[in-house]
């Protein structure tokens, strides 16, 4: 699956240049800000880091919470901390507008903090481009400073399935949206139309059509590095708190299915213990190892898993929190791909999430083999990288 180009750029050691004073002057220095909310932004961030460094980049990444946990574990050589701009919080384990509002009532400091902390890294790193993954202060610090940004998202548009709230999330889409304008592009790590998985995520309008690049997922997978067979009820629906409840409900399952085999993924403490039929694990290397062995795929809607459940391909199970601004929407895509079922985590009972796992069981699963190949988002993001160089050059 991974595409080759020859890089216009001379290699830079990964281990030894920090700094673009300590690199050639044609070796690009690449600054990446990861929101650490989840761990979908990190492993986006990773793989299109890892790829650019084999292009004869040097990529500084910057993280905190879980993405810094992680990346730390997995031993990226260039990681600096940066303050987070939003907490996010639940009750039940669901996603609570009220709970994450009155966490993140500081967000205004954070997001002073951010920038100046973006702002030192800058002024440390001198990166020739600065990346930021859904992290808003360092765009502006960015243009503070005339360094090119991009920024990654799927996301400009807000809704959720439980309704409410419509005044405030459109308010935060027309903001949001402005504020891509300050980008020099914006990065959307998914398939174009008609096979986009966020597209009811994505109001895009027809003046800043040139401002938007789909690229594709950023992914670096070989089927052949990993036999999809089908064994085990694979799920990760997130490392939040909040979602204990829901693994509880697997463990009620396993207990009275012993013909099925649950492997559970979370980095949190609290978890079910383990059973014969019922296995968590915490950090892993190596997640698709593991994805690769199940029959089903019980996640919770983000964007970078569901793309690694069609690429192998996977029915999924998704469990979706009716107050989350995003979750839903991808699963709208899913569903009607038929390569999934929707279940709303309210009611996620033992009972109807047995019936969801039943129902994916049976679905054969669209094979995008073709979109991944011709929209490969390392090599889709690599040239949008050098195209933005060039241009501010």
């Amino acid at each position: 699956m991974s595409e080759k180009t020859d890089p216009p750029f001379r290699e830079c050691s990964a281990t030894a240049p920090l700094t673009k004073s300590a690199c050639p002057s044609n070796s690009p220095v690449i600054l990446i800000f990861v929101c650490g909310e989840g761990l979908g932004h990190t492993s986006r961030c990773l793989k299109a880091a890892e790829y650019c460094e084999t292009q004869g980049s040097v990529c500084h990444l910057a993280a905190y919470g879980q993405s810094h946990a992680f990346l730390t574990k997995v031993g990226w050589p260039r990681l600096h901390t940066t303050p987070r701009e939003v907490t996010l919080a639940g009750d039940m384990g669901l996603f609570s507008l009220r709970k994450t509002l009155w966490n993140s009532k500081g967000v205004p400091c954070d997001l002073v903090r951010s920038y100046r902390q973006a702002r030192a890294l800058i002024k440390e790193i001198q990166p020739d481009i600065v990346i930021c993954d859904t992290m808003y202060a360092p765009v502006e610090a960015a243009r503070r400073d005339n360094v090119p940004v991009l920024f990654i998202t799927n996301q400009n548009s807000f809704s959720t399935l439980a309704g409410g709230g419509e005044g405030g999330w459109a308010f935060l889409s027309r903001l949001v949206s402005w504020y891509l304008t300050l980008a020099d592009r914006v990065i959307i790590p998914d398939f174009a139309s008609p096979a986009t998985v966020s597209r009811y995520n994505l109001v895009i309008p027809s003046e800043r059509e040139s401002q938007y690049r789909f690229i594709g997922p950023l992914m670096d997978i070989s089927r052949e590095q990993y036999p999809c067979t089908n064994k085990t009820i694979f799920a990760s629906f997130g490392g939040e708190p909040f979602k204990i409840p829901l693994y509880q409900n697997l463990a009620e399952i396993a207990e009275r299915r012993m013909d099925l085999s649950f492997k559970v993924f979370a980095q949190l403490p609290g978890l079910p213990e383990s059973t014969e039929n019922f296995h968590t694990h915490g950090f892993v290397p190596d997640l698709f190892t593991h994805l690769s062995c199940a029959e089903v795929a019980i996640l919770h809607g983000g964007l970078t898993t569901l793309h690694e459940a069609l690429f192998f391909p996977k029915p999924v199970v998704m469990v979706i929190d009716p107050h989350h601004p995003e979750q839903g929407n991808n699963a709208r895509a899913i569903v009607e791909m038929g390569a999934g079922v929707m279940i709303r985590g309210d009611e996620a009972d033992t009972d109807r999430l047995e019936a969801a796992i039943e129902e994916a069981r049976r679905l054969t699963v669209p094979d995008l083999s073709a979109h991944f190949i011709r929209e490969n988002g390392r090599v889709q993001l690599w040239k949008e990288i050098q195209e933005t160089l060039r241009y501010k050059r």
